[in-house]
């Protein structure tokens, strides 16, 4: 008998000790993600992140899956174009940099990889469409955290209706909007949206972003349910000027998710970059993160003269730092 209870034992032991190894340490995101080696956080007094529609930015090659005359031969000018692209990178050094209307992460990467070694981008992020040529695509020297596409996302057209008379909807667009959380140090870290809302003036246009924009602060009551400080930083081309209804839906101002314009009233334009008359493209925090934007940084660029710049892109780039700390 107890040499039978001995064994119960033993047994009972065992199972105990092999169920304790197969538990996971952790079931929260912080705990089970790992900081990369090449990563220093140390390194990041402040953080700068550059937004800019670099206006049909394609690479030399043929998608076979894309039919289009740009994308399959893209004019003769892009070399220049590039040359640009690349002296403006070098010049605004930003640790996270958001493209609007560019091809793909990969053809980012090659070009970090070919031309600006030295600025050190270890990450390539965006959500490219099946069938077209300009997506949202983001380059960091900040390691990320989860990245949400709302590429698979049917939207509404407020108030529109299609050819049958049905409710419209779409979700050829919203792949050129995501969120990533940016991990910049264990204490500190803040959620980036990049997108290129719908382009084009009247009532289904706006209401097309309009239906966009519902889903993004959809998806920021989410995050803020669950942590009611989170930092949200939102940047691209809004294709919304500063007093349209759309813009000012996404500001929410009043309501539980509020971001604020830190250009709001200045005459501050982006676009065309030769002539530049009016913003559509913003830099927006929210109302836990506007504390942490470095003094006036929220800025437009020239970092050449108004025509090379127009020759670079139509849309001049904008950028923030930030103070990565909760103030």
């Amino acid at each position: 008998m107890r040499l039978l209870l001995l064994i119960l034992i033993l047994i009972t032991s065992a199972c105990t000790i092999q169920q304790q190894k197969e538990e996971p340490t952790s079931n929260s995101f912080p705990q089970a993600m790992a900081t990369p080696d090449w990563y220093q956080a140390s390194d990041f007094d402040t953080v700068k992140v550059l937004s800019w529609n670099v206006e049909h930015f394609v690479d030399d090659m043929d998608n076979p899956y894309i039919d289009n005359r740009r994308e399959n031969n893209p004019p003769d000018n892009m070399e220049e174009r590039r040359k640009l692209f690349v002296e403006i990178i070098k010049k605004a050094d930003a640790d996270i940099v958001v493209l609007q209307e560019f091809e793909s992460d990969s053809y980012a990467q090659q070009l970090a990889e070919e031309h600006f070694p030295e600025l050190g981008y270890q990450v390539f992020a965006g959500h490219e469409s099946n069938d077209w040529y300009m997506n949202v695509v983001v380059m960091s020297r900040i390691p990320f955290g989860l990245f949400h596409s709302y590429a698979t996302t049917n939207t509404p057209i407020i108030e529109q209706v299609d050819d049958e008379g049905n409710p419209a909807s779409q979700a050829f667009t919203n792949n050129r909007m995501w969120t990533t959380e940016v991990l910049v140090n264990p204490d500190y870290s803040f959620y980036l949206t990049g997108v290129h809302l719908k382009a084009g003036r009247g009532d289904r246009n706006e209401n097309w972003r309009l239906g966009q924009i519902n889903l993004l602060r959809a998806h920021y009551n989410q995050l803020l349910a669950l942590n009611p400080d989170e930092n949200i930083l939102a940047v691209g081309d809004f294709n919304s000027a500063p007093d349209s209804d759309e813009f000012q839906a996404f500001l929410g101002t009043g309501s539980s998710v509020e971001f604020v314009d830190p250009l709001a009233g200045t005459g501050v334009f982006s676009h065309p970059a030769d002539s530049a008359f009016w913003r559509i493209d913003h830099i927006l925090p929210n109302n836990n993160m506007k504390s942490e934007v470095a003094g006036d940084t929220v800025i437009v660029n020239y970092y050449f003269s108004p025509d090379s710049m127009n020759m670079a892109a139509d849309h001049l780039p904008m950028s923030i730092e930030i103070i990565p700390k909760d103030l």
